[in-house]
């Protein structure tokens, strides 16, 4: 979590109570980003300003006595975003809602205005709630963070700073003016709130716990709007892409941390760390260099500041071999053929030092180097039906696998386990191969299971290179375990299928569309996407849909009316649930080689309803493996 030493001097110095922040003022950050990017904030210099307290006999809106919390969800896209629990609790002589930090980052909660508010939505011009904090060894320290908006069709985000800095003004009423930017109904607009300093990790009183109470909406008039506090939380498009996005990257196993590399710095301006032995030794052929970030412009790239070629931008925005950077603007990767061809292939001639820039003000989380892997997919899955369960550290547990997951483990297939750990580690245990009983894809080894702390793989190779390549020796159990406690949420089996890495994306602008079950609908392609569709692209699509599907129409093809990458067929589209692939070679298997045959529309259908929220096309990178 980001740390300000100098906070707590500041705020104990400054008699103003928590402020009243509107779209207009210094402390108010209003960018338009669209829903396929994380809820990410500019930053500028907060302006502390009274707050007018509402009225005593005023009756919040939300006050969760009633215990009800449904509205309420963790946000956990940022790459800075915590672990959080949630819970209705005791505080200040009444009920409120507890965020409690689990792993030191950030917490992010978002609230649920237009499911609260209904048609009431619109009349919304501002909103009030009680905002404290608690550490559990009874101190207190000075925090503050962020309210920010999701607003309007678009979801403007607009950040309202709020601050809790004297024990004795501990909880404090926050008050946002969102007139200037403003609700509207029907949308999915929310407020995601956020405690981004902590000067209590630095007095060594550990994680803050946020406290929630009295959320009040009020019209223009200052009348209380009524809230449902009995509806769920109906999270607006990108939200739940929770955890990692791998989208455009490479999958990097046996990952070696920068330790400390943590730092931020405003627009064209780099800072970074001398590399420790264990980075150097990392840097080798086929290694790629991972950054999570977060930058105003949604760019990042290394600087080799002491490199003897020269001093070195590698990876910038905008040149010919920018970084990889996911959809969701907050991982950026670096391969080692890219430092490389600036730097030259001797690590011994880069310098000492690894720094960061952008062309935005910016703040790095981690840096790490691991070798590039497949980025895998699972195609025409079938599921380990009932494959649910935990353990402790190093604890096994699983099932009897059923007669249509033995028929589905053959060469080219790969297991996909669904899951959270401790460690962010997972890997299979067979334990009555007739091999012996045996780790598969353990972390650590020299062969793990490809983990992203969501998603585990273990292919049919791995398997079999411990167990035999007879399906039939690897006995009738599959169990999973993991160096730290662990849950297994779902097992499935199916085709293993790369995801291609992508580093030069042409938007397809306003590709954003939603149909019914085998409805189509889509866009003219304009003249960028067409000049992009050569051989060895590929059309990514971001997405949301019933089955998990999603494929391509060409409606207007000489060659017929094409459906390219259908589910269930020989040639389907790799589909994660979040993003779709499909190849120029695809596409060209039905409509020709020749794109100028291919129609002048491209339309998006799938099997369940769906929606499209991005699509761009790209040329593929070519994997380290």
């Amino acid at each position: 979590m980001r740390r300000n030493k100098l906070l707590a001097c500041l705020m104990a110095g400054t008699m103003a109570v928590s402020l009243t922040a509107c779209s207009n003022n210094a402390n108010s950050d209003t960018t338009t980003a669209p829903s396929t990017t994380e809820a990410v904030t500019t930053t500028e210099a907060a302006t502390e300003q009274t707050t007018t307290e509402p009225s005593a006999t005023s009756n919040a809106s939300i006050d969760f006595e009633d215990g009800q919390m449904g509205f309420v969800e963790v946000y956990s896209a940022p790459a800075n975003a915590a672990d959080v629990e949630l819970n209705v609790v005791d505080f200040g002589g009444s009920k409120a809602l507890e965020v409690k930090n689990l792993t030191g980052k950030v917490p992010f909660v978002g609230i649920d205005v237009s499911s609260l508010c209904g048609a009431d939505t619109a009349k919304i011009a501002s909103v009030s709630m009680k905002l404290g904090v608690s550490y559990e060894d009874g101190s207190f320290s000075a925090c503050a963070g962020k309210i920010t908006t999701w607003t309007g069709e678009d979801l403007v985000q607009t950040g309202y700073d709020w601050s809790v800095y004297m024990e004795s003004k501990n909880p404090k009423v926050a008050t946002v003016d969102v007139s200037g930017v403003p609700f509207v109904a029907d949308a999915k607009n929310i407020m995601v709130l956020s405690l981004e300093t902590d000067n209590g990790i630095d007095a060594g009183h550990g994680n803050a716990t946020l406290y929630v109470d009295d959320i009040t909406f009020y019209d223009a008039s200052g009348n209380v709007l009524t809230a449902d506090q009995s509806v769920a939380f109906a999270a607006p498009a990108g939200y739940s892409d929770s955890g990692r996005d791998s989208s455009n990257l490479f999958a990097v196993k046996n990952a070696v941390e920068f330790e400390g590399f943590q730092t931020s710095a405003d627009a064209w301006a780099q800072a970074g760390f001398t590399m420790p032995q264990e980075i150097l030794d990392a840097l080798v052929p086929g290694s790629v260099v991972e950054i999570e970030y977060k930058s105003e412009t949604g760019n990042m790239w290394l600087v080799m500041n002491e490199a003897q070629a020269g001093w070195m931008r590698v990876g910038q925005a905008g040149t010919d071999d920018p970084a990889y950077q996911n959809n969701s603007h907050n991982i950026a990767q670096v391969t080692y053929e890219q430092l490389a061809a600036l730097c030259t292939d001797d690590v011994s001639t880069w310098g000492s030092t690894m720094q960061c820039e952008s062309d935005g003000a910016w703040e790095v989380f981690s840096v790490k180097v691991g070798q590039q892997a497949k980025n895998i997919a699972v195609v025409n899955g079938v599921d380990f039906a009932g494959f649910a369960t935990k353990a402790g550290a190093w604890s096994q547990d699983g099932f009897d696998m059923p007669q249509e997951i033995i028929d589905a483990l053959v060469p080219g297939a790969v297991v996909e386990v669904t899951y959270s750990s401790e460690t962010g580690n997972m890997w299979l245990v067979m334990p009555d191969s007739t091999a012996g009983w045996m780790r598969v894809g353990q972390a650590g080894t020299e062969d793990p299971a490809l983990c992203d702390g969501q998603k585990c793989y273990v292919t049919y190779e791995q398997i079999a290179a411990l167990c035999g390549d007879d399906v039939s020796t690897w006995g009738a159990r599959m169990q999973c375990e993991a160096d730290g406690e662990w849950e297994v949420y779902s097992v499935k089996v199916g085709t293993a299928a790369e995801f291609a890495p992508v580093n030069k994306l042409v938007a397809f602008e306003g590709f954003e569309t939603s149909g019914d079950a085998w409805a189509q609908a889509g866009f003219t392609m304009p003249q960028e996407i067409l000049d992009a569709l050569v051989p060895g692209a590929v059309v990514t699509i971001q997405y949301s849909s019933e089955t998990g599907n999603i494929w391509i129409v060409m409606n207007e093809a000489q060659a017929g009316w094409m459906r390219v990458g259908q589910a269930g067929t020989e040639d389907p589209a790799l589909c994660n649930g979040t993003y779709a692939q499909i190849t120029y070679e695809q596409l060209a298997a039905l409509c020709t080689d020749d794109v100028s045959t291919w129609g002048s529309t491209m339309q998006c259908e799938a099997d369940g309803a769906w929606e499209v929220y991005g699509v761009w096309v790209s040329t593929p990178a070519t994997s380290a493996e």
